[in-house]
């Protein structure tokens, strides 16, 4: 990025037109799939350990009626959240390592001191425990510092169910639409210090070197209170899980040392244009 300021982006009338598409495509398969398993028994159906049969099952009326727009709603909403986000973080984490690479070595380091001492990737990755994952405190400040640059969804907003008084003292209505911008809030020297556009995961550790959480209302990547992020959890894992791998068995570095990517604003938060890296092995024996 060449400016802490989150500016517009210009979309042309092609990509809406590829974004409409994509977006009708994934709906038409989901709504597609609630009906071929509502055929299913409900003895069929409490055996399953989907997440559509699940729901089937939580939102199935006492008369076995099913509201398929509810579910596709709800199925739509794990695939998209479940799947971009996630992808977009690592993409820009990945790109913090490049840039910062001395903070890639203490992260495979700190993968190589928690998991197994093997040079199978396989291997290695078995041995990513619940345990060995909870290690990680640096990796998890690393992931935690990119989410505060670059959150997945820089821009939300939330609808206003009765008047109100903000904390600060303005005053919105019942039906008003509030944004507010993870992005900018994420660059805020009020909140993050002087240095708060400077990517330094030890922000995040305490004396120990532990992982030190901020309030989610400070940081808020997963946004905060009864709307948090569902998946958080699972996303810190998968996440965490791909980077050990890779940082461990890979030294990754820019195609080109001097590059400074730029930032495409859809709903989430991708590098324009993609990130072009090479992966060298580290030669672990």
């Amino acid at each position: 990025m060449r400016s802490g300021r989150c500016r517009g982006s210009s979309t042309s009338a092609p990509r809406r037109r590829s974004g409409a598409g994509s977006r009708s495509s994934t709906s038409s398969c989901t709504s597609a799939s609630v009906p071929g398993r509502r055929r299913y028994r409900t003895a069929t159906l409490v055996s399953k350990d989907d997440l559509l049969s699940r729901f089937i099952q939580a939102t199935t009326s006492d008369a076995g009626e099913v509201d398929y727009k509810h579910l596709r709603d709800m199925i739509l909403n794990i695939v998209m959240a479940g799947k971009d986000p996630t992808a977009g973080a690592l993409a820009w984490f990945l790109y913090m390592m490049c840039k910062h690479p001395e903070v890639q070595e203490k992260i495979s380091e700190e993968a190589a001191d928690a998991g197994e001492a093997t040079s199978s990737i396989d291997d290695f990755s078995r041995s990513l425990t619940e345990e060995a994952l909870n290690k990680m405190h640096y990796l998890h400040a690393a992931l935690t510092e990119t989410l505060r640059l670059y959150p997945s969804l820089p821009l939300d907003n939330k609808e206003c169910f009765s008047d109100d008084i903000l904390p600060n003292g303005f005053s919105v209505g019942k039906g008003d639409i509030v944004f507010y911008a993870p992005y900018a809030m994420g660059r805020m020297e009020r909140l993050w210090g002087e240095d708060a556009i400077v990517f330094r995961p030890e922000r995040w550790l305490n004396e120990r070197g532990e992982f030190l959480p901020e309030s989610p209302f400070k940081f808020t990547a997963f946004q905060a209170g009864p709307r948090i992020c569902l998946g958080k959890e699972f996303a810190y894992r998968q996440m965490k899980i791909f980077a050990a791998v890779l940082l461990r068995f890979f030294v990754l570095a820019l195609c080109d040392k001097d590059e400074s990517v730029n930032y495409r604003t859809m709903i989430t938060l991708y590098i324009d244009q993609g990130l072009h890296l090479t992966a060298t092995a580290r030669g672990i024996v």
